[in-house]
C-alpha cells in the first residue's frame, strides 16, 4: 500500500509539471484526458464541462468516442456525470450494469460496455466547472485510495483549466485592443506610470516618426513638437483626463490635440491605483489653418471697415446735426437720422468683431495675471453696466458675493468677458422688469464668475451650442438683435485661454447663468 501511495505521489508530480506547462485550452483538456486514466489505471476518461447558461454537461474532450456520442448533453442530475456535478462529490461505482444512476445511452450509441466509474467534479472557487470520469479501472475495482488521487488530480485539472481560460481571455482581450489601436484613425500611445510604452499604432508611429527616433519612453515622443502645458505638467497631472497641444512648425506647420487618460487598477483593497495612460492624438491641422485663415480674414476685414466707416459716421453726423440745426425738409433729417444711428450700429459690429479677433488669437503666455478680489471686481463691472445701460427703465443689476472669492487671471480679459455676458442678458431679455445679477464663489479649486438674469432661458440642447462661434438661438425664441454670435464664443476663448472653461445653465421662462470658472492657482 505504500508502494501504491508512492507511485501515486510520483504520478500527481509529474501530472503537476504536465498540467502547468499548458496553456492552450485545447491542448490542456487534451492532456488531462490522457492523464486521468494513468492516474488510476483506467481504460479510458471522459472530460465534460459544464454549460452555465444552459446547466448541462458537455463532452469537451472524449478520446475514441464517435461524433454523435461526443455531441450528447446532461442536465445536471442526470447520470453519474450530472449527479456528481449537482451534488459536487466524487462518485465510485463498480458494478456500473447494476447501479440505476448510470445512463446508458452513451454506451447504446458508441458501443462501449462501462463495467465501472471513478467520477470526480472540478471545483474551482467552491464552484463546479466540470467532471473528469475514470471509465473501467484495468485491474480490480476503483478503491478509496484511487478516488483520493483523482480528486487531487481533479482538483489540479480545475486549476489549470482556469488559468488557461484567464490566460486565453487576456490574451483575447490584448488582440482586440491591438485590433482597435491599430484600425482608428487617431494616433494611439500605451504607457505605462512611468511613460515608458506599451503599444503605439501606426497612425501614432506616423506623426511622431517613430521609425526615424525609435523613442520607448513618452518623454521622447514629441521631441521635434511644443507642447503645451509641458509634457512634465501633464505627466505630473493629478486629474484623471489632461489636454494638449502639439505645435511643430518644420517640414511643414502641423498641429495634433491630445488627450492624457490615466488608467488605474485595484489594489488588494479596493483603492484605485494609476498604473499608466492612454495618450490620443487628433490631427487638427486642417481646422487649425482654417481657423488662423478665417481670424486673419475678419481681422483684415475689421480693419478695411474702420476707415470708410470712420469717414461715413463723421459725415452723417454733420448731415444730421446741420439738417436739424438749419430746419431742412423731415425726409432730410429723418434719413441723415438713420444713416447715423445705422453707421453707428455697424461701427459697433466691428468693434466687436475686432474685439474677438484679438482675444481668438490670445495665448496663454501673454496674459497678465495679477491676484484681484471678485467683489470688488464685479462692483467696478456693474458700475460700468448701470451708465451703459442708464436710459433703460427697470434695468436692475445687483452682485451676490457672500464669501471672500479670490481671483487669478488677467482683469482686463476677464472684464470684458463678463461684460459680453452683462450685453448678451440684457439685450436678450425682452422683459419690462431686466434682472441682472453678479456672483462669485468659490468651489473645488476653481473660481466661478456668474452672470444670471431672470430672461426666457435657453433651450436644453442649445446650452453646448451656444458657445459655438457665430452661433445664436433662434430671433422667434429670445427676441434677440442684431449681431455676430460671437459673445459667447468669447467667453469660451477668454475662459479656455485662462486653462478655464465656460458653461450654461437655464431653465425656459426663469433665466439662465453663464459661469466663467477659472482655476485658482
Amino acid at each position: 500500500m505504500i508502494t501504491q501511495s508512492q507511485e501515486s505521489l510520483e504520478m500527481l508530480v509529474m501530472v503537476s509539471r504536465l498540467l502547468s506547462s499548458k496553456l492552450d485550452i485545447s491542448e490542456l483538456l487534451t492532456t488531462i484526458m490522457r492523464l486521468a486514466s494513468r492516474v488510476v489505471g483506467a481504460e479510458r476518461a471522459s472530460l465534460y464541462l459544464l454549460d452555465e447558461a444552459a446547466q448541462e454537461l458537455y463532452f469537451d474532450v472524449a478520446l475514441g468516442l464517435p461524433e454523435d456520442v461526443q455531441k450528447m448533453r446532461f442536465k445536471l442530475g442526470e447520470g453519474v456525470a450530472g449527479t456528481c456535478a449537482k451534488e459536487g462529490r466524487s462518485i465510485i461505482i463498480n458494478d456500473a450494469a447494476t447501479d440505476p444512476r448510470h445512463s446508458k445511452k452513451a454506451d447504446s450509441k458508441s458501443g462501449f460496455t462501462t463495467r465501472s466509474l471513478l467520477t470526480c467534479p472540478m471545483i474551482i472557487k467552491g464552484k463546479v466547472i466540470g467532471v473528469v470520469q475514470a471509465i473501467n479501472r484495468t485491474e480490480g475495482d476503483f478503491s478509496e485510495i484511487d478516488k483520493n488521487s483523482f480528486e487531487a488530480f481533479s482538483s489540479q485539472a480545475a486549476i489549470a483549466i482556469e488559468n488557461s481560460r484567464l490566460f486565453s481571455s487576456v490574451k483575447e482581450e490584448k488582440r482586440k485592443m491591438e485590433i482597435v489601436f491599430k484600425r482608428i484613425k487617431e494616433g494611439a500611445i500605451l504607457t505605462d506610470i512611468n511613460g515608458g510604452i506599451i503599444l503605439i499604432n501606426s497612425s501614432a508611429k506616423v506623426y511622431l516618426e517613430h521609425e526615424k527616433y525609435k523613442f520607448k519612453n513618452i518623454r521622447d515622443a514629441f521631441q521635434d513638437y511644443e507642447v503645451k502645458p509641458g509634457m512634465e505638467t501633464v505627466l505630473a497631472a493629478e486629474e484623471s483626463v489632461s489636454r494638449l497641444e502639439l505645435y511643430r512648425e518644420k517640414p511643414k506647420r502641423f498641429y495634433l490635440d491630445g488627450t492624457a487618460i490615466k488608467l488605474f487598477k485595484e489594489d488588494r483593497d479596493g483603492n484605485q491605483i494609476a498604473e499608466g495612460k492612454l495618450w490620443i492624438l487628433t490631427d487638427v491641422t486642417a481646422h487649425r489653418l482654417e481657423e488662423r485663415m478665417a481670424r486673419n480674414f475678419l481681422s483684415l476685414i475689421s480693419h478695411k471697415f474702420k476707415t470708410p466707416l470712420a469717414s461715413i459716421n463723421g459725415y452723417a453726423q454733420i448731415l444730421r446735426d446741420e439738417s436739424q440745426a438749419k430746419g431742412l425738409p423731415e425726409l432730410i433729417q429723418k434719413s441723415s437720422g438713420t444713416i447715423y444711428s445705422q453707421g453707428q450700429k455697424l461701427n459697433g459690429l466691428v468693434e466687436s468683431l475686432l474685439d474677438f479677433v484679438t482675444i481668438d488669437s490670445l495665448d496663454s503666455s501673454a496674459l497678465e495675471k495679477i491676484d484681484f478680489d471678485a467683489a470688488d471686481f464685479l462692483g467696478e463691472i456693474a458700475e460700468d453696466a448701470r451708465a451703459r445701460y442708464k436710459e433703460i427703465p427697470g434695468l436692475a443689476i445687483k452682485i451676490a458675493a457672500p464669501e471672500q472669492v479670490t481671483v487669478k487671471a488677467d482683469r482686463k480679459i476677464i472684464a470684458a468677458g463678463i461684460k459680453s455676458l452683462i450685453d448678451n442678458a440684457i439685450k436678450f431679455n425682452p422683459g419690462k422688469d431686466k434682472l441682472v445679477i453678479l456672483s462669485a464663489q468659490s468651489r473645488n479649486g476653481y473660481s466661478l464668475l456668474s452672470v444670471g438674469d431672470n430672461g426666457p432661458g435657453i433651450p436644453g440642447e442649445e446650452l453646448e451650442t451656444v458657445f459655438h462661434k457665430f452661433y445664436q438661438v433662434e430671433a422667434s425664441f429670445t427676441g434677440q438683435v442684431e449681431g455676430w454670435g460671437l459673445g459667447l464664443a468669447l467667453v469660451k476663448k477668454i475662459a479656455e485661454v485662462h486653462c478655464g472653461r465656460a458653461f450654461a445653465r437655464s431653465q425656459l421662462q426663469k433665466g439662465s447663468a453663464f459661469t466663467i470658472a477659472l482655476p485658482s492657482k
